[in-house]
């Protein structure tokens, strides 16, 4: 099979994939669910296996106690959450008046600042970007929540989720070998590079970013308790569970905590400095300590393209398309890289006169003079494919 045949095939396979998810996008959300579940404690898995406990025994041990831990959370967390929740509703009216008040005397001297014509044009852009994006909340709140399917998917994520979880940690090592036996047996050894690349930009983005957003929002939480913010315990874990998205989640978390601050504390500037001290401490935390520690600097996601990619995800394919969009972008970026490597080894980069064997030495060497090979194997492929062609037509 020629090069184009299998590249032809390959897109053919990418195509399924993506319409089968396009399909059935409001069913695979626990699916995807509990394999994100499964990936995630599989190195546990295997460490118990190392000390003796069976597959099915570590799985037990490991899923049990995860969604014990989930739900005494839930449990511990739910009733103060809601709380807050309730009582913030009750009280933006009273905080944008408060913000208001602050905010009044600067306003005022922009206002004497800035004609008249010129404050009506910033009012009038101000009320078209708040209608704008309070009809997107509000699309996206319908969307969520409209017809029966929100409890569905609220129902099967706490049913379903948990089973696909135990089937497929159990049985991880199994479909790993047996998806390593059918591959291409000419392009396997390539193929287990790309994907050993990949698990290890995927583990070292997911797990390590998932521990980075419970540790940052405990500590939020408790620390904008401790310097006396109403809701302190909602906004700190809010700011902490979407750190996932690049400097947009401390963004939202600084601008709702000193909205709250301003309001509640008005002119006691000590108080409303101590909030943004803990944001402050919150980002010195995670960039000097947690990030470099637990994600590291190997990762190979940009922040913008985690960022493009979520709200990629969240756009084509909803819930399901954000829990995708970082595997699905630690796939495309690994994949251009591995075709950038190529490129800057082949001739089309280099030109017809390049010889592999004088462009390096080393590994350098050896990937180019691969590389080589390879279009001269296509080639021969395709003269031996085009000469049996000619035979039979003639």
């Amino acid at each position: 099979m020629t090069r184009e045949r299998r590249l032809f095939l390959w897109a053919v396979v990418l195509a399924v994939l993506v319409g089968l998810l396009a399909v059935l996008n409001d069913v695979l959300t626990p699916f995807v669910a509990g394999m994100a579940v499964a990936y995630f404690l599989d190195p546990l898995a295997d460490r118990l296996e190392r000390m003796g406990a069976s597959r099915t025994l570590a799985t037990s041990l490991i899923l049990a106690g995860f969604f014990a831990f989930a739900v005494v959370l839930v449990v511990v967390l739910i009733p103060p959450l809601q709380a807050q929740v309730v009582g913030l509703l009750a009280r933006v009216p009273d905080l944008l008046a408060a913000i208001h008040d602050q905010a009044k005397p600067i306003i005022e001297r922009v206002q004497a600042r800035i004609s008249a014509d010129g404050m009506a044009q910033l009012q009038e852009a101000a009320r078209a970007y708040a209608g704008q994006a309070a009809k997107l909340l509000t699309k996206l709140i319908a969307g969520l929540w409209s017809g029966g399917m929100a409890v569905f998917n609220i129902l099967s994520l706490m049913v379903i989720t948990p089973l696909v979880s135990f089937y497929l940690l159990r049985d991880w090592d199994l479909i790993v070998a047996r998806v390593d036996d059918l591959l291409p047996r000419d392009a396997a050894p390539t193929i287990r590079a790309q994907v050993a690349e990949i698990d290890r930009t995927i583990a070292g983005f997911v797990r390590g970013q998932a521990t980075v957003c419970l540790i940052l929002g405990a500590f939020y939480a408790v620390g904008l308790t401790a310097v006396g913010l109403d809701f302190g315990l909602l906004v700190g874990l809010g700011t902490g569970l979407i750190s996932f998205i690049p400097y947009f989640g401390m963004a939202v978390g600084l601008v709702v905590g000193m909205g709250i601050a301003i309001a509640q504390f008005g002119s006691d500037w000590v108080s409303i400095a101590l909030v943004a001290g803990v944001f402050a401490a919150g980002q010195v935390l995670e960039g000097f300590f947690l990030t470099p520690k637990l994600v590291g600097d190997k990762v190979g996601l940009h922040p913008v393209w985690v960022i493009l990619a979520l709200m990629a995800g969240g756009a084509l394919f909803g819930f399901t398309g954000v829990l995708l969009a970082v595997p699905v972008a630690a796939v495309i970026g690994v994949m251009l890289r591995f075709s950038i490597s190529h490129y800057e080894h082949s001739r089309l980069y280099h030109g017809h006169d390049w010889l592999p064997e004088v462009a390096g030495e080393g590994a350098d060497a050896g990937r180019a003079g691969a590389v080589a090979a390879a279009d001269a194997e296509a080639d021969t492929a395709a003269d031996t494919e085009a000469d049996r062609g000619s035979e039979k037509a003639g």
